[in-house]
This record gives C-alpha cells, sequence and structure tokens, in this order.
C-alpha cells in the first residue's frame, strides 16, 4: 500500500512506535490522542504527565530485551532516544556472576535491554514522533466515530476514516486502533452497524501493590534474584528503570483477602524487608507516599475476521487493542511492538480492503498469538499454584505450566537452560520453541523434576501472614 494515508487512534508507546515505522516507509500518518502532551521538561514526565487513558501508567513496566532488538533494527532513533531520557541499558549476562551465567558467550547481546518507568519511555518516543517526518500527533482529541463509504457486496462496512469528538471528519486510506487495554474499538465497529468481534475475556485474577525508589548517586540494586521471585503465594517483582529508579510490586491473588492490608505503606514494606533477596530494594528514596495498586486486570483477546470474513474493512487492532494480558510478566509493549513491525510489513503491498483484513488477522495469529497463549499458560498456572497454597491444597500443575516449573528448576543448575529461559522472559523464543530445542526436553526432565523443592529464601505462607497481621 504505497503512500498510504493511515491514522492511528493512540498515542502509547505501540501506537508511537507504529506511526514511527509507517511514516519512515513514506505513508502519511496521523496519530490522535485524547491526553495531553509529555511536559517538555524530561525529567517532569513522572511527575506531571496525566495519562487518563492509561490506567496501569505509573505502574511498573519493563521494556524486553526483544523491544530493544527491534527497534534498533527498524527505529534505532527510539533506543537513542530513551538512553538520552536516561533509560536503563542491562544484560544479565554481563551483570551476573559467571558462576551462575557460565561467563558472556557469542550471542548474548540478544539480552540487551534498554526500560524505563513507562512516563519516561513514552515521553522520550512523543518526543521524537513529533519531529519525524511523515507523522502528524494530535493531542487533547478523541475518536467519537469510524466513517464509512459504501460496504462491500456482501454488507461488510468499510471503515474510511474517523470523527473527532470536535466534529471533524478525517479520512484515510487505513485506520489503526492502538487504544490499548481501554481500546473502544468495538463500540466504535457497533456504531457502524458491523458484526461485533469475538472476544475472548476474564479476569486474569492477580493485584499488584507496587511502589518505585529511587538512588541517591544513580545506581539501581543489585539483583540476587530473577525479576519476578515467585513464593508460595505471593510474588515479589524488582524492575530497575531509568535515573536511578526501580520499582518494586507484590503480586497475589485477588481472592487473597488476608493480603489486602498491603495497601498500607507500612505492612507493604514490612512484607518486602521480610524477603531477604528484596529487602535492599528499599533502600532508596519513595517515589510515592503510599501503594499504587491494580486489580481486575483482564485477559482480553479480539477476532475480527469471523468465519473468514471481516467484521469491517479498512479498520485493524494493534497492539493491546487486539489482546492484552496480565502484565507480571512484562511482555505488553515488546508483543505490540512486534505487531506493529508485522503492521509495517504487511502494508508495503497493495492490498485490497477485505484482503487486508483477512491477512492481517493471520499475520497476528502467525506472530503475537503464540505469545498471547503462552502467557496465559503462565498465568493460569501460576494462579493455580498460589490458590491451592491458600486454602492448603496440593498442587498438581496442568502440564504446560509444569513445563514452565521445571524448566525455570533446571536454569538454576545450567548455564545454557538458564538461556532459555530468558529467552522466553525476554520475549525471544516461546516456551514450545526452547523445549522444541534438541536435547532441551529431557536436560530439563533430569535437572528439574525436584522443583517443589527449589524454593527461594522467603517466607512461608504462615509466616508472611503474621508479617501482615
Amino acid at each position: 500500500m504505497p503512500m498510504a494515508r493511515v491514522i492511528v487512534i493512540g498515542g502509547g508507546v505501540v501506537g508511537l512506535c507504529g506511526a514511527l515505522l509507517l511514516g519512515r516507509d513514506g505513508h502519511e500518518v496521523t496519530v490522535i490522542e485524547r491526553d495531553p502532551a509529555p511536559p517538555v521538561e524530561p525529567g517532569a514526565a513522572w511527575n506531571d504527565w496525566e495519562r487518563r487513558g492509561v490506567s496501569q501508567f505509573r505502574m511498573l513496566h519493563f521494556l524486553q530485551p526483544r523491544f530493544r532488538t527491534l527497534m534498533d533494527a527498524n527505529a534505532p532513533e527510539i533506543t537513542r532516544a530513551l538512553l538520552d531520557a536516561g533509560a536503563l541499558r542491562m544484560n544479565p549476562f554481563r551483570d551476573l556472576h559467571r558462576l551462575i551465567t557460565g561467563g558472556f558467550r557469542e550471542g548474548d547481546e540478544r539480552f540487551d535491554s534498554v526500560t524505563a518507568r513507562r512516563p519516561v519511555a513514552e515521553a522520550a518516543i512523543a518526543r521524537l514522533v513529533d519531529r519525524a517526518d511523515n507523522v502528524t500527533v494530535r493531542r487533547g482529541v478523541g475518536v467519537a466515530g469510524l466513517v464509512t463509504d459504501e460496504p462491500s457486496p456482501d454488507g461488510i462496512p468499510h471503515v474510511i476514516g474517523v470523527r473527532t469528538g470536535g466534529g471533524d471528519r478525517l479520512l484515510a486510506d487505513v485506520v489503526v486502533d492502538a487504544g490499548g487495554r481501554r481500546s473502544a474499538l468495538p463500540g466504535l465497529l457497533a456504531g457502524i452497524g458491523a458484526r461485533a468481534p469475538i472476544e475472548e475475556k476474564q479476569d486474569c485474577g492477580f493485584v499488584y501493590y507496587a511502589r518505585h525508589f529511587r538512588s541517591g548517586d544513580g545506581s539501581v540494586p543489585q539483583s540476587l534474584g530473577p525479576i519476578q521471585m515467585p513464593y508460595d503465594s505471593t510474588s515479589i517483582v524488582t524492575l530497575p528503570a531509568d535515573n536511578g529508579t526501580w520499582g518494586v510490586a507484590v503480586v497475589t491473588s485477588g481472592k487473597d483477602a488476608a493480603l489486602r492490608r498491603l495497601t498500607d505503606a507500612e505492612v507493604w514494606t514490612r512484607v518486602v524487608k521480610a524477603y531477604p533477596l528484596a529487602a535492599h530494594w528499599l533502600e532508596g528514596e519513595a517515589l510515592e507516599p503510599g501503594v499504587s495498586v491494580m486489580a481486575k486486570i483482564e485477559d482480553r483477546k479480539r477476532t475480527f475476521v469471523v468465519g473468514g470474513q471481516p467484521v469491517a474493512t479498512g479498520v485493524l487492532a494493534l497492539g493491546d487493542s487486539w489482546a492484552c494480558t496480565n502484565p507480571s510478566v512484562g511482555r505488553g509493549i515488546t508483543m505490540g511492538a512486534v505487531h506493529a513491525v508485522a503492521l509495517r510489513d504487511l502494508l508495503r503491498d497493495a492490498i485490497e480492503p477485505t484482503e487486508l483484513a483477512r491477512r492481517w488477522h493471520d499475520v497476528t495469529v502467525d506472530t503475537v498469538d503464540p505469545w498471547y497463549r503462552d502467557s496465559l499458560t503462565f498465568d493460569a498456572g501460576r494462579l493455580a499454584q498460589i490458590d491451592a497454597e491458600i486454602a492448603g491444597h496440593h498442587f498438581e500443575p496442568v502440564p504446560g505450566y509444569e513445563t514452565t516449573l521445571t524448566l525455570q528448576a533446571s536454569a538454576k543448575h545450567d548455564p545454557d537452560l538458564l538461556r532459555a529461559v530468558l529467552d522466553v522472559a525476554g520475549v525471544i523464543a516461546t516456551t514450545d520453541e526452547v523445549v522444541a530445542r534438541p536435547g532441551v526436553r529431557e536436560r530439563i526432565a533430569e535437572l528439574g523434576r525436584g522443583w517443589r523443592d527449589e524454593r527461594l529464601p522467603g517466607l512461608t505462607r504462615a509466616e508472611l501472614l503474621e508479617v501482615v497481621a
């Protein structure tokens, strides 16, 4: 689709990256974002930027190694903009002791990540996109509806633009919805008489209690365990970020009423201090007075081609507008970047609208649906494990999740399997892909069979309840 007019609904990280990629290909791109622009002063993004359209804006975020790899290959100015804003460059095989990693090897550069707090990262990318050729960003503008042309002979609505809340009618060859978790696309489609997409949706069941900190010297705490440390009935997440900042979260089941006291900063601090691999992450200045809570997070996927027919043509869902998952594995933005690169590649061809919708469905299934499914398997398994511990029941994992548990346990004893685990964590290869590598299944069966005994040092369920009380 050479030199197309493209409207992108949503100016979050994925929408901005997608717009930049399309603009670099010569398309005329307009981004429509209802929230205001970031502050002019780069350091003010965390304190002063309000993004009401992103419920998790100040929760923990992480840009996985695959995000950095994609940007380096397709838009290296994004990586440079993040680093200029103070983003942290990290790689476990450079940062951890060689006794754990086996030393840095050829190929380990794939684990390089460049990460930052969400407001800082998004502001850096937004400032870059504001200066980009072929891209116009209109902020403070909402989308009230879709504009349609004559439907196809079989009655499928064809979208040719959007109608803004202010009454403007903006036309395009393709409308891309990057509205995120709160995407209004189903309602917009209903407004033009389109069939509803198929939607799979359920509460992922987790609750996040999080705080951010800053050091006095620009350093971040040393990691003594994995980023997400699983314990009996909770997980501790520790995420390095930009400019000497980091985030810490306690992740629990939504059913765990006993841990709802974690909303109290004193109780939260007491709990984190009781975990020896995480306690030193509290040694900094808290960036907010209380505990940020995120709950009722949905695992949700939408299918816009039903029975071989698109529900509408001329409009495509990108990133979290298509599917979103539990953020504890930190894949959302990176999956969105994979999706954005695939969209850029697809729009390099001149494709008839109905065929474009079908091909976008197929590309989505091939590129990002495996990651969605992998995330659901992990989420369901981990939640069942936590809930069994709360209830005092024996936990028997389903086969897919048991593979994850044995892989994680064996990684502590084998540097090659550690790389396999971090390939999955970094959105480089799915669990199925790494297990299919020669010898991996046999190796994890040998080294990981004692996964029930591979406990990180920390509190038992009973000890945790005593600390919370």
